[in-house]
């Protein structure tokens, strides 16, 4: 059975971080819901629980960075890039620390909490940050991938996770790359560019379309910035249609930036968007947010076949 993505990090935390003396992490009391505690639990001194203080948190991880530390930051999205923001653009985006931010339960994830603790502006917000990357990991897979990278590159990082089990997109030996996105289904008549969960509902949606005669590539955009607009503009010109999905608000996430590559290139094509149409949630299932907010799959299957009416 697939890991959730919080297990995945956690795990990968202490994989990788164990005997790396520069890996040091930092939880704002939350250590339990982030998975950071695996890492804590195992290596004590080098784990911080700095209590309900974003700011100062992602300021104490910029002077640790500062002495040849890598420092994982870690709290709820929402949090994360809203509280620790101030320190996060001056010392990660300005002075380029190497701070590594975990935004745990992105999206709607945590669901029952509601609109206080969604993360439904945290794309837009970290990838318009100067020299910060952006990654949004799809399974437990890629999930590891991404802690590995955040160690092995010494920029500023946000890493968009999730609470949830994710079904599984890649084998455990799945190569990625910094800054390409994967196709992870062909197709000729339209293409959609997803991220995180919408991954697997892009490919469910696929699927459905598939049963009436029509070809959808399915692109995994994990990297969100550095964005892959070679293959953006690609796709745009071999299926002549784009839809992109993100548990995010329509405005500013993963849409926006594939808007960007297509106007940049001069590409026109029929586009959609199938997120969260710039508005706040509520508290419920997951499963019913996701279907009332339109970012599963029944989202997709609708936008995919809008744009299709359109070419």
């Amino acid at each position: 059975m697939p890991k959730s993505i919080r297990d995945a990090y956690g795990e990968a935390l202490l994989k990788y971080g164990r005997d790396d003396e520069r890996v040091v992490v930092l939880d704002a009391d939350l250590s339990g819901s982030t998975k950071s505690g695996i890492f804590g639990k195992a290596c004590p001194e080098r784990f911080f629980n700095v209590g309900i203080a974003e700011s100062n948190m992602t300021a104490m991880a910029a002077g640790m960075a500062s002495v040849g530390k890598i420092p994982f930051v870690n709290t709820f999205a929402v949090f994360l890039t809203s509280i620790g923001l101030i320190a996060a653009r001056e010392f990660g985006s300005y002075s380029k620390l190497p701070i590594k931010l975990a935004g745990a339960y992105s999206g709607m994830s945590d669901a029952f909490d509601g609109p206080s603790h969604h993360a439904l502006e945290d794309i837009a917000i970290m990838r318009s940050l100067p020299n910060f990357k952006v990654f949004v990991p799809c399974d437990e897979h890629q999930t590891e991938w991404v802690v590995k990278n955040a160690i092995d590159d010494p920029s500023p990082m946000y890493l968009r996770l999730s609470r949830d089990v994710f079904p599984a997109v890649y084998s455990p030996d799945a190569s990625f790359e910094e800054g390409k996105g994967n196709i992870v289904r062909g197709g000729s008549d339209a293409t959609v560019i997803a991220c995180g969960l919408m991954v697997g509902k892009a490919l469910e949606a696929a699927d459905r379309l598939a049963k009436d005669g029509l070809s959808v590539r399915v692109v995994d955009m994990f990297c969100i910035k550095p964005l892959d607009s070679e293959l953006v503009v690609r796709c745009a010109r071999e299926t002549g249609a784009i839809v992109t999905a993100e548990e995010h608000n329509i405005f500013g996430g993963l849409g926006s930036a594939v808007s960007e590559a297509l106007c940049r290139a001069g590409v026109q094509v029929p586009s959609a968007f199938a997120g969260v149409n710039d508005m706040h949630g509520e508290c419920g299932p997951y499963d019913k947010l996701q279907h009332k907010y339109g970012f599963d799959a029944d989202a997709v299957e609708a936008k995919l076949r809008e744009v299709l009416a359109r070419k």
